[in-house]
């Protein structure tokens, strides 16, 4: 199945405790459902310092969250949308008609779209 939400797409955060909060997406990992967004779900992690080399410290990252806790955000509305998937065609109807008819094949690709508004975000 292809990604709904990539790597460096602005989504909104719409449930849990970081709701309504919005990020660039920074890792997805889709086998686990799993995203990273940027300034949300901050954890602390204890990091032991070597003897002599480094200090221990406190650091902070970002923890994955379910990624059906978080919809894209629309670039035109600028509002939380769905994701759909639509073929096009990266030439005009005329042309394409026109290869289609000499016997050309003239493939499509996929893209992905808001819903709300129509806009091809690909």
């Amino acid at each position: 199945m292809a990604a709904k939400i990539r790597k460096g797409d602005l989504v909104e955060v719409i449930a849990g405790a970081y709701k309504d909060t919005r990020g660039r997406v920074i890792r997805v990992q889709a086998s686990k459902n799993r995203v990273w967004v940027e300034k949300v779900n901050i954890i602390k992690r204890h990091k032991r310092g070597v003897s002599g080399q480094t200090e221990s410290e406190i650091v902070r990252k970002e923890a994955p969250i379910d990624l059906s806790n978080v919809m894209l955000v629309d670039p035109k509305t600028n509002q939380p949308t769905r994701v759909g998937f639509k073929m096009v065609f990266d030439i005009s109807e005329e042309e394409r008609q026109r290869l289609e008819a000499s016997g050309s094949p003239v493939k499509p690709r996929k893209v992905r779209y808001a819903k709300k508004s129509g806009e091809v975000l690909d």
